[in-house]
């Protein structure tokens, strides 16, 4: 299993809207969902600070690969609208299953 994890803050009074994007069945999720490899999306919130993580699964880093190229615009493309959503987002990481 491939996990791909990043850590966002929202804006101010998006939360719902943020959760409703980044969420399970959100438009990410869909869009993964394009490839057979996608295994899901787990949305994460901080109980302290509001911060919130996204935990994508992948059969393997060659799918997550395989797939980003052949949905490059699309991927790009809803990145680009969902910026507004967002006061900063950071790669935590790509990790496998031991």
């Amino acid at each position: 299993m491939h996990v791909i994890v990043w850590e966002f803050r929202p804006q101010e009074g998006k939360d719902a809207e943020f959760e409703r994007a980044y969420g399970s069945d959100g438009v990410w999720a869909r869009l993964f969902a394009r490839s057979p490899d996608y295994r899901g999306t787990d949305l994460l919130k901080s109980t302290t600070d509001g911060t919130y993580l996204t935990v994508d699964r992948w059969t393997s880093s060659t799918a997550f690969a395989d797939f980003k190229q052949r949905w490059l615009a699309e991927y790009q493309a809803l990145d680009q609208k969902m910026e507004s959503l967002t006061v900063s987002e950071r790669s935590i990481g790509a990790f496998e299953s031991v």
